[in-house]
């Protein structure tokens, strides 16, 4: 079986750096009684606010490589067309 490459490597360490800033990060939650209360239905329904961004964040640092791999597609793809049209108008 072939070894892993470095890259990797060097990735899932990345993973574990930003993930353990993340936590570090998060200030700690305080341990209280908690009461009992009723709660608006539109309470239940709404996410947390801050619960997208730290989402996107974390996405953002766990997929560094797909902006780069989606613009050479997209150049690739746009120099295909470019050809197909070429040879479309060059031969009858």
């Amino acid at each position: 079986m072939p070894k892993k490459s470095r890259r990797i490597k060097a990735l899932q360490s990345k993973r574990k750096k930003i993930r353990q800033q993340l936590v570090a990060e998060a200030p700690p939650q305080p341990v209280a009684a908690q009461t009992v209360r009723p709660v608006a239905p539109a309470e239940l329904s709404a996410p947390p606010a801050g619960r997208p961004a730290h989402r996107a964040a974390l996405s953002a640092h766990r997929y560094p490589y797909v902006t780069a791999e989606l613009r050479r597609i997209g150049i690739l793809a746009g120099i295909m067309l470019v050809i197909l049209i070429v040879l479309a108008v060059a031969l009858p």
